[in-house]
């Protein structure tokens, strides 16, 4: 099946992902949701658990909010001392809890493995390992509400939210190793072989390292965090 035809939801722009990202971790990290628009134009810039980082201001911001009330995506809240906005995709896309916490992850960040899925997401909905969440990510790929890029139940598998537009999906399935390693050199990527099925090891291999790399990195700020509310010195 190519990318195109898993394509049956409206396409977003960056910018519409990040805020539709941003109102659903807020709501489920902070007790300040429904958002003002500074609330909102501090979450869509954070340099934090975003990817690609952006620079939007007020006006920016704005202008996109009514475009996605327009859609039914998310509502305007007038009253008070300031208007906030509140998303509806819990209604507008049928999802779940943790299934909109799995999604909210994909819109802020894009393609990922499925281990730094499970990690993000949990600090929103509680995701305890991968095959938890490849139970959970079942019926949201039966309604292409995500992608995979690789073959799947594999480690480094990688995936991506339903709302790319097809030339955007097209290019992230071709090339889904430029979506995990940022310390990769982009010379080396662009260097993969190009004979049938090594080229897709090759993709695999790279996808699995960066997982294993969160991985670590994970354990290490953990026990970094253990140490300090511990009072262990290194």
């Amino acid at each position: 099946m190519s990318p195109e035809s898993t394509v049956s939801w409206p396409a977003l722009s960056i910018y519409e992902r990040r805020m539709l990202g941003v109102l659903v971790e807020k709501q489920k990290t902070t007790d300040t949701y429904p958002l003002t628009l500074n609330s909102l134009v501090t979450g869509c810039n954070q340099k934090s658990n975003r990817d690609p980082l952006l620079e939007l201001d007020d006006a920016q911001i704005e202008d996109i909010m009514g475009d996605l009330q327009k859609k039914g995506l998310v509502n305007r809240l007038i009253g008070g001392r300031v208007d906030k906005w509140k998303h509806n995709l819990y209604d507008v896309w049928k999802a779940s809890s943790v299934e909109l916490a799995i999604l909210a992850e994909l819109l802020l960040r894009g393609p990922q493995t499925e281990g730094e899925l499970r990690a993000r997401a949990s600090r929103m909905d509680d995701i305890p390992d991968i095959d938890a969440l490849r139970l959970l990510l079942t019926p949201l790929k039966e309604r292409k509400l995500v992608v995979y890029l690789t073959p799947e139940n594999r480690r480094g598998s990688m995936l991506t939210h339903g709302f790319h537009d097809p030339a955007e999906l097209q290019r992230l399935a071709s090339n889904p190793s430029l979506s995990i390693a940022h310390d990769e050199n982009p010379s080396q990527i662009a260097a993969a072989p190009a004979a049938p099925g090594l080229e897709r090891q090759l993709v695999e291999a790279r996808a699995e390292i960066a997982d294993l790399r969160r991985e670590v990195a994970s354990l290490t700020e953990s026990m970094e965090h253990i140490r300090r509310e511990l009072g262990i010195a290194k």
